[in-house]
């Protein structure tokens, strides 16, 4: 039968996080610390300028690139740290950090070009990639170093048909953070190689232990082959108004402008009166962080005094990637068990690619006291394993 769909399209396959989620609805009161969305709501400010912007009639469509008020006010955020973009012509706002992603992989990637991701990596990074005809290349990091990624690694990696190196800082599914003297070693392999950063900052609010937010697209002579990509959803929880922003290289942005006009044309306009609003309010990402940073310690205590179970503390975003190889299953197994006997929802970390293995993804973006029920019953399953 002709499906009259492409190569392309039949190679798209559900992703593990999503595949996790339909078995879960089989288990009703399952506590959900799999899915990487802030369970916070967006703060009733930034709701109501949204609504106003409704009620004020601006309800058409705005400039391919996005509101300049708002490209402005993204240009400021950005200059705080020590990062020079013109908002006229090196910042598009985009639908999500995903379509700032996408946008720049359409407009740089040519069939056969090798992009250099980490691994463990976020999902959608290899389907994105294969899609617009490019070849995902992993880079393996390892929990001794804090999973942070080396330049020595990539290095390894690179071959001729080496184009773009995706950086994901603070990282899902890890939580690691990339240091400053990270991101300079890896700025000089960047120019010696001649390759395309794309730099996915979209937890860049949400650090701890002192750590500050650092691009690389700060560094000498890094704005000509960067394209820095955020994203109001994870920092101000508005993962629903799809807002996101990509800034850098005028040529690669103008081009990304250009396809956006023939894909979207723009992002909802009440959505980006709502992100004009967020960066207005940047207490407010503040104390998300501080409560993500309860439940961090908290999650990670809690891990670390079970049985088989060692958890490092993150720096970063709203995940933890604990060490399950102690208890002698699979990371899917695991997960699968954690669900069906347990009712705790995880993802498993060879979801994330090869170097997952072993490891599980949480996320603490949840109570309190729905994590210490999840500890609990986390706690009772590897008990029964009988360790």
């Amino acid at each position: 039968m002709n499906t009259f769909l492409n190569e392309k399209a039949l190679e798209l396959k559900q992703g593990a996080i999503r595949a996790m989620f339909d078995r879960a609805k089989n288990f009703p009161g399952s506590i959900n610390l799999g899915i990487g969305e802030p369970d916070l709501n967006t703060p009733e400010e930034i709701i109501e300028a949204g609504c106003n912007a409704l009620r004020q009639g601006k309800t058409h469509y705005t400039a391919n690139a996005g509101l300049i008020e708002l490209r402005e006010k993204i240009s400021q955020y950005l200059s705080a740290q020590k990062v020079d973009v013109d908002p006229e012509t090196e910042i598009i706002v985009t639908t999500g950090g995903m379509g700032a992603l996408a946008l720049a992989l359409m407009v740089t990637l040519s069939p056969g070009d090798e992009v250099l991701i980490q691994d463990p990596q976020w999902l959608n990074y290899y389907s994105q990639v294969r899609f617009c005809g490019g070849v995902p290349v992993p880079v393996p990091v390892s929990e001794e170093n804090g999973f942070r990624l080396m330049a020595e690694d990539i290095e390894k990696k690179i071959t001729p048909k080496s184009k773009v190196l995706m950086l994901n800082t603070p990282n899902n599914p890890t939580g690691a953070v990339l240091e400053y003297e990270d991101l300079v070693a890896i700025s000089s392999l960047a120019k010696k190689h001649n390759l395309l950063v794309i730099t996915d900052e979209v937890y860049s609010t949400l650090l701890y232990d002192g750590m500050e937010h650092k691009s690389i697209l700060s560094l000498p002579d890094m704005k000509d082959r960067t394209i820095l990509v955020n994203s109001f959803s994870k920092s101000f929880a508005m993962t629903g108004w799809r807002v996101g922003y990509a800034a850098g290289s005028r040529v690669i942005i103008d081009k990304m402008i250009k396809l956006q006009e023939n894909l979207v044309a723009c992002v909802a306009t009440s959505s980006q009166y709502a992100a004009m609003k967020a960066l207005d309010t940047l207490d407010r990402a503040s104390e998300m962080t501080e409560i993500y940073r309860e439940r961090r310690d908290l999650i990670v205590e809690g891990l670390n005094n079970i049985k088989g179970i060692s958890c490092i503390k993150p720096k970063g975003s709203f995940y933890v990637f604990p060490n399950i190889k102690a208890l002698g299953k699979t990371s899917e197994e695991v997960a699968n068990e954690l669900l069906e006997k347990a009712g705790v929802i995880t993802v498993p970390g060879s979801a994330f690619g090869a170097q997952g293995e072993g490891y599980l993804r949480i996320s603490y973006a949840n109570s309190l006291d729905n994590i210490k029920e999840a500890l609990n019953r986390i706690e009772k399953y590897t008990k029964e394993l009988a360790l």
